[in-house]
């Protein structure tokens, strides 16, 4: 499988990033009207923030109808391997038993969590068999 690589997206870019995966393609206005409901964000900053990521390449953009529309490069699965795997590699010297172990130690698992945990290691088993 190719793997896309773009720069890690900082938590500002995140945050911007998951109001895109949540609505879809949306304008500067949308994104701020979002971003504000949670905390105070000017139109100006999340302009100047988008600019920033689609020169990064994180997001496109849109520029056949007047207000410019955004949306992201990657899709949110995509990001989040990519973001794990570059985790995995930095911290954990490519280990994926280790960074588990330490997810799983980190913060209380649910019931529910961590029956799809045993759902993805069976399927992963079946898989090398």
């Amino acid at each position: 499988m190719a793997r896309t690589s773009l720069p890690r997206p900082t938590n500002a870019e995140l945050d911007i990033l998951r109001v895109l995966w949540q609505r879809g393609a949306c304008t500067v206005r949308e994104v701020q009207e979002a971003l504000h409901q949670a905390k105070p964000t000017g139109y100006t900053t999340v302009l100047k923030m988008l600019q920033i990521m689609t020169d990064k390449g994180l997001v496109r953009r849109d520029e056949r109808q007047r207000a410019h529309v955004y949306e992201p490069q990657l899709a949110q699965e995509q990001t989040q391997q990519q973001m794990v795997s570059d985790l995995m590699e930095r911290v954990f010297n490519g280990s994926a038993s280790s960074l588990v172990m330490q997810a799983l130690a980190t913060k209380k698992t649910s019931a529910s969590e961590l029956s799809e945990i045993r759902k993805i290691l069976d399927d992963v088993e079946r898989g090398r068999q």
